[in-house]
């Protein structure tokens, strides 16, 4: 049988194990099983998918994976989302948008410390949501900004969806974590950029500026941010000077998340034992994905599918922009119906060779990738962020989506700006890491 023939009864069943509802990581196993049937008599699947799932579960590297979580998880039940609310509002009343571009600044600096788009979409969300609508901010473009900002907690470092692309394609986890700061401060901007066009147009909309407040108030109220602000500078810059590996930089972080939480009174016996449960809880869920994602990717190169379609792409004589373009829709097809996870570990196996064959850097790709996976994050049916503040605002499934529109069309001129000046996302890893 042709290689191109298998790759489709696999993606046949695949498609049909998930449309019954197994579970991810046990569908990727099947799929691998099924797979190594055609791999030859000679390689037993059984023993296989024993060394295959030890040995890319038992990495060191992969320890980052649940600390970052952890870390998350500690810094999710303080007040966190409370005192950058009050602590970054002083200073942006003279922007046009004014309290909105809290939205972005405040998922930017949660999502730092958070790795996850949904907790750094709710923690936020709980907060400003009802302050914004107090004060008579415009309730589409602050949910859509919500949702679209929401995302900067898997494209800001440290990012549980950067590690585990990073363990898939075997490419340095600090590398691909200083990629995304320029890449984030991009989306970041656009951002605040729509939301400064947008209420110059509304003016109406827009309610006016608070009181003026004195400077030393302006630092009374943003003081109690600084042990956050402290513990960011010092994970970033221990990443990129190259002090401490990732996951040192993650148990340093839970050692500092800790210390914050006790800090605000809100490090109890119990608050601990939620935190280490919810850390647990999604680390089993993506380490089984990540198990049967190796082992699928094990059979995937036994058969030699990915290279046979590497060779088919290579065929085809698509430039390397229209390959891009053909993976972005793609990926964003991909996030109608599964989550970030899940898009990452089933197609690494097949699309890297694609990706070195066109010529792409491995590190510049993974950017690439979270970006598109933000634009599923808020890409209806199964956007994760549209579900988070669909339940959070009470609004209708239809209206937080057409909220996220914008938002997700800013985040496919991100993807353009990378794409034609990939050296924005590479200059960080080559400034740390010279060749």
């Amino acid at each position: 049988m042709e290689l191109l023939q298998i790759a489709g009864l696999l993606l046949v069943l695949l498609v049909a194990l998930l449309a019954g509802g197994l579970w991810i990581g046990i569908t990727l196993i099947a799929c691998g099983f099924a797979g190594m049937q055609f791999a030859g008599a000679t390689i037993p699947p059984g023993p296989v998918l024993a060394t295959t799932i030890w040995g890319n579960s038992a990495s060191w590297t992969l320890a980052a994976l649940p600390l970052f979580i952890w870390m998350g998880e500690i810094l999710f039940r303080t007040r966190l989302s409370e005192e950058m609310f009050r602590g970054l509002a002083p200073w942006l009343n003279w922007l046009p948008g004014r309290l909105m571009h809290v939205n972005v600044l405040a998922c930017g600096i949660f999502g730092s410390v958070s790795g996850s788009s949904a907790a750094t979409t709710a923690t936020v969300a709980k907060i400003a949501l009802p302050e914004l609508k107090k004060r008579g901010y415009d309730k589409m473009v602050s949910l859509g900004s919500l949702a679209g900002s929401g995302t900067l907690g898997i494209l800001i470092p440290p990012s549980i969806m950067m590690v585990i692309y990073a363990v898939q394609a075997n490419v340095s986890i600090i590398q691909v974590f200083l990629a995304g700061f320029i890449p984030g401060l991009i989306v970041m901007m656009l951002y605040s950029g729509y939301i400064i066009v947008w209420s110059l147009f509304n003016p109406d909309k827009t309610p006016p500026r608070d009181p003026p407040m004195p400077f030393r108030e302006k630092l009374r109220e943003s003081a109690k941010l600084g042990p956050v602000l402290l513990l960011i500078a010092l994970v970033f810059l221990s990443l990129l000077m190259g002090w401490a590996t990732a996951t040192e930089c993650a148990a340093w972080g839970v050692l500092g998340s800790l210390a914050i939480a006790w800090w605000h009174g809100m490090l109890s016996p119990a608050s601990f034992w939620q935190s280490v449960m919810g850390a647990t809880r999604l680390t089993c869920m993506i380490m089984l994905i990540l198990a049967g994602a190796s082992y699928m990717s094990t059979s995937m190169a036994y058969t030699g599918v990915p290279q046979a379609l590497a060779a088919w792409v290579g065929d085809q004589g698509f430039s390397p922009y229209m390959l891009i373009a053909a993976l972005t829709v793609m990926y964003i097809l991909l996030g109608t119906a599964l989550d970030g996870i899940s898009m990452i570990v089933l197609t690494t196996a097949v699309v890297i060779p694609m990706i070195k064959t066109a010529g792409f850097d491995l590190i510049w790709f993974g950017i690439f990738v979270v970006l598109v996976v933000e634009m599923a994050e808020v890409s209806p049916p199964v956007g994760f962020n549209l579900f988070v503040l669909q339940t959070m605002s009470g609004e209708d499934s239809n209206t937080v989506a057409r909220a996220a529109l914008p938002f997700f069309f800013l985040l496919v001129v991100a993807v353009a700006i990378i794409t034609v000046f990939p050296d924005l996302v590479m200059w960080l890893p080559r400034l740390a890491f010279p060749a």
